[in-house]
């Protein structure tokens, strides 16, 4: 008798749950990735900002899955899927399946701007932060060498796009580089002519977080020297600065944290989109018309048994992926299966040193609480002892020096600039 096969698109926190509910599973699982690791997004924002490096928050996806011998990985890019014929089209073959788990994540959207990502690159990938990462570096090298005072100016202003999660924290991690940990490394930067603007369209920032804890945040990074430019509309980014409703910001540094959209793979399964290129699955995490497919993560719509949306963080793709697990391992058929229960363990975002926001099952938590829990529960969720161990040693050294140990420009600074 044939074994059933699986295909899994995405080797994030939903796939590789996919792949670990079904280690005993009579099913033949292949994950599909076009890289070789897995990434811990979450801490992407602290490669961007030299605290960690690549390493320490990545881990090659064969690695993570070698112990489980029904479970091969394939390195490679999927073009789309054909549902009649039940394969995956990948860029030089083809793969059968019997059933399929899509956890692809999503990407920078500029809202039909897209020339620019040129000048405003987003943090969703390794080489995003480090694209990052060399510019924030080579703007502060530019800044040390040039004579006039006024024209550094450019060089040490830096504007956020997106008052969520990565910008709050995105912005938090650049006044503590400007402010303290390079304070005394160089002679012709003062911390003082830095200049950080978090630029949002909202009333407030962390817009999905209580009114008490966004404020919070607010005063926090206000006394970090951020300025928020709230109720504030990005109309264009060109290469010398960012245009909103209300001024021109001259900056070399612009970082865009203000949207998502899906991969247009998702267009070929012929089925419901949301504005944001989101399937919208039913209650089992299926496509309509399609109980063998499923959608999970950043790239489904899916709403939970209070009617409430699921958030695209690691937490819903963990779950998720471990509830269609449990679907595929035990053959449950579409009339016998509950529907996707999503528990929600809370929001945090951190701001900075000793300094982060929380919502944990009810509790609202601000401070050095939060940020010691947050920092708990992002090493509880790193895939590795390894990675644990050296981002724990990192952060223990930041905290107490200020130091952010991964200040190294090694490739090309993004615009062609020359130092």
């Amino acid at each position: 008798m044939n074994k059933l096969k699986l295909v899994i698109i995405g080797g994030g926190f939903g796939g590789v749950s996919v792949a670990k509910a079904l280690k005993n599973a009579e099913v033949e699982v292949c994950l599909v990735d076009k890289a070789n690791y897995h990434l811990f997004q979450p801490l992407l924002y602290q490669v961007a900002t030299a605290a960690l490096s690549p390493g320490d928050i990545a881990v090659p996806i064969r690695s993570v899955l070698s112990k489980y011998k029904n479970v091969r990985v394939i390195m490679d890019e999927v073009l789309s899927i054909d549902r009649k014929y039940r394969k995956v089209i990948l860029r030089d073959s083809e793969m059968e399946f019997d059933y399929l788990v899509i956890a692809i994540g999503s990407h920078h959207s500029y809202f039909g701007n897209d020339q620019w990502a040129e000048f405003a690159p987003g943090i969703k990938t390794l080489s995003d932060a480090l694209q990052v990462r060399e510019n924030i570096l080579c703007s502060l090298e530019l800044a040390e060498k040039e004579k006039i005072k006024s024209n550094r100016n450019k060089y040490l202003t830096f504007a956020i796009v997106g008052g969520g999660p990565t910008g709050v924290e995105m912005a938090g991690a650049i006044a503590e580089i400007t402010r303290k940990s390079l304070a005394n490394d160089f002679r012709n930067i003062h911390p003082e002519n830095t200049k950080i603007y978090l630029i949002e369209a909202a009333s407030k920032i962390l817009t999905t977080y209580p009114d008490a804890l966004s404020l919070k945040a607010q005063n926090s990074l206000k006394g970090m020297g951020v300025e928020l430019k709230l109720n504030t509309k990005v109309m264009n980014i060109l290469k010398e600065g960012v245009q909103t409703n209300n001024e021109f910001i001259e900056t070399t540094n612009i970082i865009w944290a203000a949207g998502n959209t899906i991969s247009p793979i998702l267009k070929s399964l012929d089925t419901g989109l949301d504005k944001s290129g989101r399937v919208m699955v039913n209650k089992d995490l299926s496509i309509k018309g399609d109980p063998n497919i499923f959608v999970i993560g950043d790239a489904a719509l899916v709403y939970d048994n209070k009617g409430k949306q699921v958030p695209g963080i690691a937490q819903g793709a963990i779950q998720a992926g471990k509830y269609i697990g449990k679907i595929i391992g035990n053959k449950v058929t579409p009339g016998n299966r509950e529907s996707f229960h999503y528990f929600d363990k809370g929001n945090m975002a951190t701001i900075g040193r000793a300094k982060a926001v929380a919502e944990i099952m009810g509790l609202k938590l601000s401070g050095f609480i939060a940020w010691m829990a947050w920092c708990f529960i992002h090493i509880f969720y790193l895939i590795s002892f390894r990675n644990r161990f050296r981002v724990m040693a990192e952060w223990a050294w930041h905290y107490i020096t200020f130091k952010n140990g991964i200040r190294l420009i090694v490739g090309k600074p993004y615009g062609n600039r020359k130092l």
